[in-house]
């Protein structure tokens, strides 16, 4: 049927028993290769990946020029989902974080607003009024980018009725959300699983400066052990880290 992100026998690397691309040369089918144009950078090429991401929430949710969104978690994929909103054509995108200095980079990067949230469930309430006062009108989307039971709970909340929740964080496998209101508001639950046919859209947005995805690249290390061992450090250590960039 042409989704081959959900076929069962998928091979994706570093999902086991499929290894890593950790290595100088790999061997990779040829049909889902894609020439970089001579105006992207290999650094550029390897965000095609995250950003493939949030273009397939975009295309689930149907995002355009009408669409305000809401971004639930300022991670690296929120942040990706937010530019890739942007090049959607979205006119007005909030983003809410635990972390202000991820709330900070995401404002850099072209959010409209941004909203701090706490980790406390009870709060939900309080916090939506506030998402829905930055946001001066519907949210017609939003992504769950963490995917936790508050998360969840939020965007289902604060999205208007007959808008679209888009679930792209997978952080609890179960959790208990106020489903049946939302239903009674017609929200649509979307799920989101990796990606397909996105690289030759990517790379049409890189090209033309649609996405600018090189302020996302923190850090960079050299491919000897010593530095693949500190670069994954450093991308488990949070803090200002977004991307890791390996150069051979």
């Amino acid at each position: 049927e042409g989704s081959y992100n959900l076929c069962p026998d998928m091979k994706f690397f570093a999902t086991p028993p499929v290894h890593g691309s950790l290595a100088n040369q790999i061997v990779h089918p040829a049909n889902l290769c894609f020439k970089l144009p001579e105006n992207v950078s290999l650094e550029e090429g390897a965000m095609c990946e995250p950003l493939s991401v949030g273009v397939h929430g975009c295309r689930r949710a149907s995002v355009g020029a009408e669409t305000n969104i809401l971004i639930v978690g300022a991670g690296p994929i929120g942040l990706v989902t937010m530019l890739s909103a942007r090049a959607f054509g979205a006119p007005r995108i909030i983003i809410a974080d635990v972390d202000e200095q991820r709330l900070s980079m995401a404002k850099k990067l072209g959010a409209d607003d941004t909203v701090l949230v706490s980790t406390k469930s009870e709060d939900i309430e309080e916090e939506v009024t506030r998402i829905q006062n930055s946001m001066g009108g519907k949210i017609n989307v939003t992504f769950d980018c963490a995917g936790f039971e508050k998360t969840m709970s939020t965007a289902l909340k604060a999205t208007c009725p007959g808008g679209k929740v888009c679930l792209i964080g997978m952080g609890h496998n179960e959790m208990t959300v106020p489903l049946t209101p939302a239903a009674a508001r017609e929200v649509d639950v979307v799920g989101v699983f990796r990606y397909k046919n996105t690289w030759p859209l990517c790379l049409e947005f890189l090209s033309t400066g649609k996405v600018d995805v090189k302020p996302l690249i923190t850090h960079r290390f050299g491919f000897s052990q010593k530095e693949v061992e500190e670069a994954f450090e450093t991308s488990a250590g949070g803090g200002n880290a977004i991307k890791v960039m390996f150069n051979l």
